[in-house]
């Protein structure tokens, strides 16, 4: 028989591959095929079709439909420019915290996810059980959507899904949905003197950008629903994180670009969000080319997040209020890939162990006793599909 490793002795392993988001995630998805392999799992792949990475998942239990599915996602943040006093690659524990990148976000739940698996097929659970692991979860949940359809036809249809991002352990059953796009104007260069004869790219770029102040106002003037006033924020926001462009002080600059994201509290249109803002980027576009025709903005979908809508009677949450005991309302600001399994038609939940306050900071951390009580749910889980 093949040793079955503890929990944090799963996440000490995990965490030793650094999977940050843009790099491979091979070596780690090698890993734990081969770990489940060892223990009689068959594991499966989606592989993406141009990098180095993959998704994977596993059934385990009686080959039928509804196994409660655990989703968890492999990449990491980087750690680049961060100040840490331990490897963030190496688990150390001290002060009751264990320390290292992705402890919280989400290695943790991962870990405790795989030893679920392993103990499952141990005890001979009568109903099924599945892992489901993504990529690119942390550069907008690129991975989950193309990993949700290869399981389709490879392993039963789950039933509900447990996506393990930190919250306490909480019960969370709706967050913001989003979307980005990657925006580049091109205009036209001339000498700054001569201005009104040239289209400068960031002059125009910044009447784009100030969409995000005119309908931040909007949103920020405007009462909130119901479901969104138990945000913070309570309404639909908008944001620009980093621009870059221009030659030099006395050019017009030729190149804008930057990338305009939004966060939809669940409820709001977000086709019709997208369309708002691609309407007015073709505005400043016509007035651009008004002045030079070769002058353009383009506009490309860097990501798609569709928001965790509550649901009436869910499987996901009846299972998991019925495990934690939890049955408050909770919702959160960020988005995941919960939202993205509910659009395939699973019920969805969010719950895990960790404070997502720690997630991205330096020096990284779940505590101990917030490990355990995640250890302590997958225990109960378990014995409820014995």
């Amino acid at each position: 028989m093949a040793h079955r490793l503890t929990p944090l002795e799963l996440m000490t392993k995990l965490i030793s591959f650094p999977t940050v988001s843009r790099d491979t995630n091979l070596p780690l998805v090698d890993w734990v095929e081969e770990y489940l392999e060892s223990h009689g799992i068959a594991a499966h792949r989606y592989c993406h079709p141009e990098q180095p990475k993959a998704a994977l998942f596993a059934h385990v239990g009686p080959d039928i439909e509804g196994a409660i599915v655990l989703s968890g996602h492999t990449d990491v943040v980087p750690v680049d420019g961060q100040h840490w006093d331990t490897d963030p690659f190496v688990v150390t524990e001290k002060i009751g915290k264990y320390f290292g990148r992705g402890t919280c976000d989400m290695k943790g739940f991962d870990a405790l996810a795989l030893w679920a698996l392993v103990e499952a097929r141990y005890v001979g659970v009568s109903k099924p059980v599945q892992l489901a692991f993504s990529f690119d979860e942390e550069i907008g949940c690129l991975g989950a959507p193309p990993m949700i359809a290869a399981m389709s036809g490879v392993v039963p249809r789950g039933g509900p899904v447990i996506v393990g991002e930190p919250s306490m352990m909480q019960t969370v059953t709706s967050h913001k949905g989003g979307q980005g796009f990657d925006t580049h104007v091109v205009g036209f260069e001339v000498h700054s003197s001569l201005m009104h004869t040239g289209v400068s790219a960031i002059l125009e770029g910044a009447k784009i950008i100030d969409f995000a102040n005119q309908q931040n106002a909007i949103s920020f003037s405007s009462e909130p629903t119901t479901l969104g006033s138990m945000f913070d924020p309570p309404v639909t926001t908008w944001h620009v994180g980093q621009v870059s462009g221009g030659t030099a002080h006395n050019i017009t600059a030729k190149d804008c670009q930057f990338s305009m994201d939004f966060r939809a509290v669940p409820g709001d249109d977000i086709v019709a969000l997208k369309k708002s803002y691609i309407n007015h980027v073709r505005m400043i576009e016509t007035a651009m080319q008004k002045v030079h025709a070769d002058t353009r903005v383009e506009v490309n979908t860097r990501f798609e997040v569709p928001p965790l809508q509550p649901e009436d009677n869910g499987m996901a949450e009846s299972l998991v209020r019925q495990i934690t005991g939890d049955n408050a309302r909770h919702v959160v600001s960020y988005g995941t890939e919960a939202g993205q399994f509910q659009a395939a038609g699973y019920s969805a939940v969010v719950c895990g162990p960790g404070d997502i306050a720690q997630a991205h900071q330096p020096n990284e951390f779940i505590t101990v006793a917030q490990f355990q009580a995640g250890h302590a749910f997958m225990q109960d889980l378990i014995s409820r599909l014995v």
